[in-house]
């Protein structure tokens, strides 16, 4: 009876250690939504180190970098995501895109540069509405305050203060702002990909989110478009797939519906602005919880 007893005390205490063990492994900012296995923050960093638009597409797309767990057709290989630059002037709108079929496609980001002076530019990365549920904004920021973002923060539902962070020197801004610079437009396709890409097989997200966490130290959620010109630039050409919008659908509507509010304080012109953004969930006669109004209020 003894010997019973003291097998079914280890029972249960290992089951009490794998179910501690499981409730911590979780990440806690998974949205659910395809969004999760894209890192903005980790493409903003390959954006950073790049020489130029063209080495910054393979960047993404190397498996060791941890950038990318995109599967938007549901394949079972991860999706090559190809870089087109719109530019105007001084602004750039550089789109994140994946081919998804042979006549599809479908914007999984856009990064806004602007330069704004002789020696100076901002930029963001934008992720698209489709992927994300909603558009997410991520900017630079100085390491300290990025480091302090609390998890909540990015599932976007925080209060935060950021500066305009100067990119100017980062290599890739140089270069696409230098006299000879050719306008880059990845030449790869559905059926055409680069000799030195292999896709590979896309993981958990529970796997996929520890890569993803260091890259959050240099880079802040935001809800506010500082980058306007290229904004505009972008809205146009947005392109998205129906089939990504079916497979998506009932996730990223769930994420919608489930959203209350988000605020955020944002520093511009060495002014400080509040932008906050309420979404009203009500429970219809059908039991499903709809979106009853959105509203953006901003006061300087």
């Amino acid at each position: 009876m003894k010997a019973i007893q003291f097998v079914l005390g280890c029972v249960m205490v290992c089951a009490i250690m794998n179910s501690s063990f499981a409730t911590t492994s979780v990440p806690r900012d998974s949205t659910g939504v395809p969004g999760d296995n894209f890192s903005l923050e980790g493409a903003l960093e390959m954006f950073r180190k790049a020489e130029s638009p063209e080495e910054f597409e393979k960047m993404i797309n190397t498996e060791d970098n941890k950038v990318n767990n995109l599967d938007l057709n549901g394949d079972g290989d991860t999706d090559y995501i190809k870089v087109i630059d719109k530019g105007e002037g001084d602004a750039h709108a550089f789109i994140l895109q994946a081919a998804v079929s042979d006549n599809e496609s479908q914007d999984i980001a856009v990064i806004e540069l602007e330069k704004t002076g002789g020696s100076d530019a901002v930029v963001q990365i934008v992720g698209d509405e489709d992927i994300y549920g909603e558009q997410v904004i991520v900017e630079p920021a100085d390491e300290n305050r990025a480091a302090t973002q609390s998890a909540q923060a990015r599932t976007r539902s925080s209060t935060t203060t950021n500066v305009v962070v100067n990119v100017w020197t980062w290599p890739v801004v140089r270069h696409v702002y230098a006299p000879g610079y050719v306008v880059w437009i990845s030449p790869w396709g559905w059926r055409a990909r680069p000799v030195w890409w292999r896709p590979w097989r896309p993981v958990h997200y529970r796997v996929f989110y520890p890569y993803r966490a260091p890259y959050h130290r240099r880079y802040v959620v935001v809800h506010h478009h500082r980058v306007v010109h290229a904004h505009r630039i972008y809205t146009p050409v947005r392109t998205t797939s129906v089939t990504v919008h079916t497979r998506n659908r009932a996730s990223v509507d769930h994420y919608r519906t489930t959203r209350t509010s988000r605020s955020t304080t944002v520093t511009r012109d060495n002014k400080q602005t509040k932008v906050t953004r309420r979404t009203t969930t009500v429970q219809g006669k059908n039991g499903k919880a709809t979106k009853r109004t959105t509203r953006v209020r901003r006061k300087d």
